[in-house]
């Protein structure tokens, strides 16, 4: 989904907001909708499937988790990654397709389906927690530390794709970021006191690649440009201009030239993401660098040995 999040919707969850109480109609239509989506019997594969997802829309790191999940358990066992195809979402295809076998088809079913005909063991659904009609074997919520659960209201009222109380659905809660938040950490325990929460942080891999005596022009269009930010600032940077677009942004050739000649006119080493870069052509790619990033969990040993539970 390519947009701007309006800024009230990242307002704490007690704050005063006219616009969170205009759209609430509209909420809960979304809400009842939600509710028969849960209603669907459910359909049942011999795979083992592990759902990767997030109930905050966007920026939350479930594309870099399902590539790490993928990496952990093609260790033991044969694993792929199923994607639902969207012709706005071709950067994170690229992006899994690079570190993963990729089944990206119109439907989570069909993929699934040919996942099972290939012999797989595993399929790692990027994305598919609303997908209700598949049964899962593990399901994986990720939240970023700063936003949470923004004002803690379903779309258009919020950020939220679905009810907070769905949270009782899930087994593993993933909270990526520097930020402790404890609130997030109490608010997960309220909704499923089961849920296993681990922690992740973002880690640079290339960073050898970097000059940090360099002045740099970044910039960016994912879920959360902030985190890009913040991790390029951790990590010593000289960030000089820094210009951020919206989610799956289709760049042209004219925003790239604007920012080439920002750039040159102020001496400055041009920055993106990983995924930024795979959304440009061939022309358009010379003189920017990309930064590649991982998840690191903490404590990944528990992590790992929570997740070959469910395998």
């Amino acid at each position: 989904m390519i947009l701007n999040k309006p800024k009230f919707w990242d307002y704490a969850p007690n704050k005063l907001n006219f616009l969170k109480y205009l759209f609430f109609p509209a909420s809960l239509v979304v809400e009842v909708i939600n509710f028969f989506k849960n209603k669907k019997k459910k359909e049942y594969f011999k795979i083992k499937t592990i759902c990767v997802g997030n109930i905050y829309i966007g920026g939350t790191g479930k594309t870099p988790m399902a590539i790490l999940l993928n990496q952990i358990i093609s260790e033991k066992l044969k694993c792929t990654v199923v994607k639902k195809f969207y012709s706005s979402q071709i950067d994170e295809q690229k992006l899994i397709s690079h570190y993963c076998n990729l089944i990206c088809k119109s439907s989570r079913t069909a993929a699934l389906k040919i996942a099972e005909q290939e012999n797989f063991d595993v399929a790692i659904l990027d994305d598919g927690l609303q997908e209700k009609k598949i049964n899962k074997d593990l399901s994986i919520v990720c939240f970023n530390s700063d936003k949470g659960i923004g004002n803690g209201s379903v779309i258009p009222s919020g950020p939220l794709r679905e009810n907070i109380k769905s949270l009782a659905n899930y087994n593993i809660a993933l909270i990526n970021g520097e930020n402790d938040n404890e609130n997030l950490i109490k608010l997960l325990k309220l909704n499923n006191e089961s849920i296993q929460i681990f922690r992740a942080k973002y880690e640079i891999t290339n960073i050898q690649d970097f000059d940090l005596n360099k002045d740099y022009y970044i910039f960016s269009g994912i879920g959360n440009n902030e985190s890009f930010y913040k991790t390029l600032e951790k990590n010593n940077f000289k960030i000089k201009k820094y210009f951020k677009y919206p989610d799956h942004y289709n760049y042209s050739t004219k925003d790239i030239h604007k920012i080439k000649n920002e750039a040159q006119k102020n001496n400055l080493t041009i920055i993106t993401t990983e995924k930024d870069y795979l959304r440009l052509n061939n022309s358009d790619r010379e003189k920017i660098t990309f930064i590649k990033i991982k998840l690191k969990i903490l404590h990944e040993k528990k992590f790992i040995e929570c997740i070959n539970k469910y395998l």
